[in-house]
């Protein structure tokens, strides 16, 4: 994986936080995969999903450190799919209360550069546990 590899990844990552941050939903789809998906709250979701989710999630600032991108080591050898990990600190906007965690992410190179394939949410508890966060915290429309 070359250095240039590395930067467009994390700019990909610094996107995602940035237009999460300004609540730009469409630009947040466009650092996915067309058949990226979302993990957290117990449960995967598809883009199709996605504005929904984000719709009833509190708003505020996304912070996000500085991914440790792999590369993979199943043997691919294409130079097309990583793997990374990111930290995150949310402060909602109204009680500046705030949420830990990190992300573990699938990356894919595609024609239009890289892109997030998956992306799944730990939560870092005030107890220590991590874990994906509680499966009520979002309801699918029509469950």
């Amino acid at each position: 994986m070359s250095i240039d590899d590395l930067m467009e990844i994390q700019q990909l990552l610094g996107r995602y936080a940035v237009h999460m941050t300004r609540g730009d939903i469409d630009e947040v789809l466009a650092v996915f995969t067309p058949d990226g998906t979302y993990s957290a709250f117990g449960d995967t979701y598809g883009l199709d999903e996605f504005p929904a989710l984000v719709a009833a999630a509190p708003k505020g600032l996304f912070l996000v450190g500085t991914a440790v991108i792999e590369p993979p080591t199943d043997g691919d050898g294409d130079g097309n799919t990583a793997t990374g990990t990111q930290p995150l600190c949310f402060i909602d906007h109204a009680t500046h209360a705030m949420r830990i965690g990190y992300y573990n992410d699938t990356y894919l190179r595609t024609a239009d550069g890289w892109r997030l394939r998956t992306r799944a949410m730990t939560f870092i508890r005030r107890g220590g546990a991590h874990d994906s966060g509680r499966p009520h915290a979002f309801e699918r429309p029509g469950a």
